[in-house]
């Protein structure tokens, strides 16, 4: 059975640009490689973390959210213990609120990133 799942990682802060783009399109490989289709993905960036891991204080947090069966999410989570690059992971299944919530949210940032190019068509 297909599910949809939603998963973050942390990659640590002391790769390059280019190297933290590897590390995200390995995964995005991976789970295309096992049958995932990629709904959306979003890279939140440099951030502060919580608390210090393995003496990092920062990290880039990357979100992907994809559907495929439910075995696939044990694979993706061994290959993510198995790299060293990654300092933090989840990944969760998300239920159909959850699937609508994240839909309407992406449609509201659509809309609220095109109203302002409207209005500045329209002077």
């Amino acid at each position: 059975m297909v599910n949809r799942y939603e998963t973050v990682f942390i990659v640590t802060p002391v790769l390059s640009e280019e190297q933290m783009k590897e590390t995200v399109e390995k995964y995005i490989g991976f789970l295309k490689e096992h049958g995932a289709e990629i709904i959306y993905t979003n890279n939140w960036g440099m951030r502060k973390l919580a608390y210090p891991i393995r003496k990092k204080t920062t990290g880039f947090y990357y979100l992907i959210e994809f559907e495929g069966e439910g075995s696939l999410v044990a694979d993706l989570e061994v290959a993510y213990k198995r790299d060293e690059r990654l300092l933090r992971f989840l990944t969760v299944s998300l239920d159909k609120y959850a699937v609508a919530y994240n839909e309407k949210k992406r449609a509201a940032k659509k809309a609220a990133a095109e109203a302002p190019a409207a209005e500045t068509e329209e002077k």
